[in-house]
């Protein structure tokens, strides 16, 4: 047996003519008629034969006829081997019209009319010797015997029962033990019970299995899948967002009864405050008609009244300590204390809240005593807000002075300097606006206060309280509102603003006071109208674009910031949002904290509710810092004069601009204004500056010369693009060193890595409800794509369905790395600004991986209920999904990678073009390095091993050929699934790295 599977393997050329390797019996100069095909010999009865030895054939001349039934008879070998399981080996008969042995196709030798035709000549892969194998409709219980299949059975080509038995043969990875059971050791009519193969089933039921089926028509329940997957996906398109929606009416409701219970509540104290007021007035008149009667009793008489008076004059003491007490605070409850069951009602803190109702009762009722202190304190001055504090529970944020002397910024490689000398200080409590012409540097200078300023060397001091401390220490507590609305819009106002209050607020405070800090930011806000809105896309249109600004600001107002910066906060607001907006950020300056802002084109109303005012010029250049109520009196100074009926600032910005020429006073020019505000102020000039300005009191004269001069030493084209790409290499290093871990020297213990990871988990999982129906859509492309290859992608015997699965590996890896790209296209805005807040980069990662575990495990789920059915493979579907689920969980993390690495554009370009290119390496580069670093070798060769398994018996010869042929080995099922694993993790990491260093634009 050895020695024919060695001729086999081995034999070139002969393999393609049937003969085995010459040995002693058969060869050149001996060939008897046990060498023909089909014949064999016996040997001597004193001879000894050893079947273990393969090298040394014994001599076999003896007795010489057609091969047993059964059994098989090689051209050039003398000794009969009996057929493998799954075989039929009856002896064959001669054709007389062709003079063919059928119906093995092999002849006789001419000129012996003594050799008949034998049994079977050859055991070989099912293209060769396709007439030994148990033909498909019927099963073979031994090599001699077929039957046909029952009906309600189906019987594959090399079937050996009809039921389901398990399979020895494939399982065992020792080669002897294979050879011993592919061989019967007892008679051929009686097979072994424990070695039948598993090629046989009993069919599904309502599966049409007439007699004699080769396969069983499972297309039914494929059909039945389609049908009930639409209805699975009209669902989700039309009532995914319900889920939501009824969570959102429930807390609505509750939110609106706490706030009413809120309003009567107040409303209660109005009228007990007025009762208090009348009763104040009984009282005084009360004391005063006691004071005239006791004062005549005191006249009438000679002496001192009995202890009745004595009675009286205590009442009297009493009451008029009562009344002082109620004159001195109104606000208290002294004397109209209500009892119920004779204890006072006590209403708990903030920290004592556990249900929803109470949290929105307590935090309502705050708001109402505010808006009753506010009412009170029409002015909003410090003396009010200390008042609100004493009398409710108002957090205290600590104060942040940020002083700066000579700030200079210049771009580190094309060295052009973005600001100039620019000295001065914003101070807590104060709201600052910055104002200038375009290119003037507002953005810059806001950039620099926060530390956000990258690319540029930094010159000059930033002091924070008075210390030389980094500003990245405190971006815990600096809230940064960028001049674009990064909003999630598959996310409500109120949802927006509750995910960055739970980061970003301290971990200490309680549920019942963050709820409040929100509920504040949407009440000043004016957003409660749209608080359940959901915020809008591109796509989808939501709240509007006026109610988005608020939105972006109050996302930094709700984590209660030290210092709040806000590039262009007003910018497509009108009047009246406006008009709120900074009322509301007064408020939050009213608190002590640190405002400043860049405004464009402010009314006369709003320009009158900043503080202080930063007028900066083109280049950077400080043209005015101080307090907006001297302004206009420094420039008038310079000679510039506001006309009466034009705003000042847009006065001032249109001279800065050269589009209105002022009348100046003698020696002043428009150019020397930030020296003029420097001079003004005792600053040291740059030298620079001085130089500049002199210069241009000669460009009219010589201006020819200068353009020339100019040209002269204008730099070439190679070292402006090497100042550019030192520019961009400047600004990732600093955006690395400001977003990488440093030293918090807020003091602000904000939540932890595990507690924002289920903060984000839950984000995301609202979102991913709300783009249900985007999800959907996925599923409904993949049912499409396993039913179109399913179909066309028939299993082939002879491959084991390579084919079609090749076409699996590819499908799938670009419908999966498709839906992996939003998970992080989309929001890689959104978590450029979280980030640099300071929420957890790993915290979010892991958020939108866990998320997509979902898709992981359903979507091969989708795909094989539609491929199994239309293609049915000899492997189980659970092989199948295994071998899937890893392939899916390894795109989608190289799906992530191309999200966060690449353009949109370019990342779906990559997802497209990588399962075609790697897998025409894995097909066409065997056994090569490259071909093993591609992941679709590895699925592939997982499909085609689960398939191969369950081919065993005659099928073991084509399916060593067709594994040896692809490179593949029957023992390596699980380590290709685990490297699979191992790229999905790998490339997980990969993604998380290139996130956390690389920010594109």
């Amino acid at each position: 047996m050895r020695f024919y599977f060695d001729s086999l393997m081995g034999g070139g050329d002969t393999a393609e003519t049937n003969y085995v390797k010459p040995n002693v019996n058969c060869n050149r100069s001996s060939w008897i008629d046990g060498c023909e095909p089909g014949w064999a010999c016996s040997a001597g009865p004193d001879q000894k034969i050893d079947l273990q030895n393969s090298k040394d054939i014994p001599y076999r001349p003896l007795k010489c006829q057609s091969c047993c039934p059964g059994f098989f008879c090689p051209h050039g070998l003398t000794c009969m081997i009996p057929c493998p399981l799954g075989a039929y080996c009856p002896r064959s008969s001669l054709n007389t019209s062709t003079g063919i042995c059928d119906p093995y196709n092999y002849q006789p030798p001419p000129g012996n009319p003594n050799h008949t035709c034998g049994a079977a000549d050859i055991w070989a892969d099912v293209v060769t010797a396709d007439d030994i194998f148990c033909p498909a409709g019927f099963y073979c219980p031994s090599t001699i015997q077929k039957l046909p299949c029952s009906s309600g059975y189906y019987c594959r080509k090399g079937s050996t029962s009809q039921t389901s038995k398990p399979s020895l043969v494939h399982r065992d990875g020792n080669p002897d033990h294979q050879y011993q059971l592919l061989w019967f050791h007892s008679s051929p009519s009686t097979p072994p019970k424990s070695t039948a193969a598993h090629l046989t089933a009993g069919c599904y039921k309502k599966s049409s299995c007439p007699p004699n089926s080769a396969t069983q028509d499972i297309t039914i329940f494929g059909a039945l899948l389609v049908v009930a997957s639409c209805l699975v996906l009209l669902i989700i398109y039309n009532f995914s967002g319900q889920i939501l929606t009824n969570r959102e009416k429930r807390q609505a409701k509750s939110r609106e009864a706490a706030a009413r219970h809120a309003r009567e509540t107040a409303q209660a104290r109005e009228r007990w405050k007025s009762a208090k007021d009348v009763a104040k007035k009984a009282g005084v008149g009360l004391q005063s008609q006691l004071s005239r009667t006791f004062s005549r009793k005191k006249a009438g008489q000679a002496q001192p009244g009995p202890s009745r008076v004595g009675d009286a004059g205590g009442k009297k003491n009493n009451l008029t300590d009562m009344m002082r007490s109620i004159e001195d605070n109104p606000e208290s409850d002294e004397g109209f204390n209500l009892e119920v069951g004779d204890k006072a009602l006590k209403k708990p803190t903030g920290k004592q809240m556990h249900t929803r109702s109470q949290i929105f009762k307590y935090a309502y009722g705050q708001i109402e005593k505010e808006k009753a202190m506010q009412q009170e304190n029409h002015n909003m001055t410090f003396s009010g807000v200390i008042s609100m504090a004493k009398d409710h529970d108002v957090s205290t944020r600590p104060s942040i002075e940020i002083a700066f002397k000579d700030l200079t910024l210049t771009l580190k490689g094309s060295k052009k300097k973005l600001l100039r000398s620019v000295t001065g200080k914003l101070s807590p409590g104060k709201v600052a606006a910055v104002m200038g012409p375009s290119g003037a540097g507002k953005t810059t200078f806001l950039s620099a206060i926060a530390g956000k300023a990258t690319g540029c060397g930094t010159s000059g001091l930033v002091l924070i309280n008075g210390k030389i401390e980094p500003i990245r220490g405190y971006k815990k507590i600096i809230g940064f509102v960028p001049q674009d609305d990064i909003v999630h819009g598959n996310l409500t106002v109120e949802e927006n603003l509750w995910f960055n209050a739970r980061c970003r607020l301290s971990a200490d405070m309680s549920k019942a006071d963050k709820v409040l800090v929100v509920e504040r930011v949407i009440e000043s806000l004016g957003l409660q109208p749209v608080r359940d809105s959901l915020v809008g896309t591109v796509e989808q249109r939501g709240i509007s674009g006026g109610q988005r600004k608020r939105v972006n600001v109050g996302l930094e107002m709700v984590m209660e910031p030290s210092v709040l910066i806000l590039d262009e906060p007003t910018s497509g607001l009108d009047s009246a949002s406006s008009l709120l907006l900074l009322r509301a950020l007064r408020r939050e300056a009213l608190e002590g904290v640190n405002i400043s802002m860049v405004v464009h084109q402010p009314s006369y109303t709003l320009y009158r509710m900043f503080d202080d005012l930063i007028l900066l010029a083109k280049g950077g250049m400080t043209v005015y810092h101080g307090p907006v109520k001297k302004v206009e009196e420094y420039f008038t100074g310079l000679g510039i004069v506001v006309p009466e009926r034009v705003n000042p600032p847009d006065y001032y910005i249109d001279i800065l601009e050269g589009i209105v020429k002022p009348n100046l006073s003698p020696g002043v020019s428009v150019k020397d204004l930030p020296i003029r505000w420097m001079v003004h102020n005792g600053y040291d000039v740059p030298r620079d500056m001085l130089q500049s300005s002199s210069q241009s009191e000669s460009t009219s004269r010589g201006s020819m010369d200068h353009a020339s001069s100019h040209d002269d030493a204008a730099p070439s084209i190679v070292s402006v693009l090497w100042g550019n790409f030192k520019d961009i290499l400047g600004q990732k290093k600093d955006e690395y060193d400001y977003n990488k871990t440093s030293e918090d020297l807020s003091k602000r213990k904000t939540p932890g890595i595990l507690r924002q990871y289920r903060y984000f988990l839950g984000r995301c999982g609202k979102q991913r409800l709300r783009d249900a129906r985007i999800q959907g859509v996925d599923y409904l492309i993949l049912c499409l794509a396993g039913i179109c290859l399913g179909t066309l992608a028939k299993v082939s015997d002879e491959t084991f369905g390579a084919l079609g699965y090749t076409y699996t590996v590819i499908a799938v890896s670009l419908l999966c790395k498709i839906g992996a790209l939003r998970s992080f296209t989309l929001d890689k805005i959104n978590y450029w600004r979280e980030r640099a807040s300071g929420m957890s980069s790993l915290a979010y990662f892991m958020s939108k991986d866990t998320i997509d575990h979902f898709n992981t495990v359903v979507k091969p789920i989708v795909y094989l209920s539609m491929f199994y059915f239309f293609n049915n493979p000899r492997s189980s579907i659970w092989e199948n999904y295994i071998v899937l689920l890893a392939l899916v969980y390894c795109v989608t993390g190289i799906g992530y990678t191309f999200a966060i690495f690449f353009q949109p554009g370019s990342a779906q370009l990559w997802s497209a073009l990588l399962p075609v290119v790697l897998t025409l390496i894995a097909t066409q580069q065997k056994d090569t390095i490259l071909a093993d670093l591609c992941y679709t070798k590895w699925a592939l060769e997982a499909f085609v091993i689960a398939n191969a398994q369950n081919y065993s018996g005659v099928w073991l010869i084509t399916r060593c050929g067709s594994l040896v042929r692809s490179g593949y080995d029957i023992e390596h099922e699980a380590l290709c699934i685990a490297v699979l694993i191992a790229n999905g993790i790998l490339f997980r990491c990969v993604a998380f790295f290139c996130m956390v260093t690389f920010q594109k634009n």
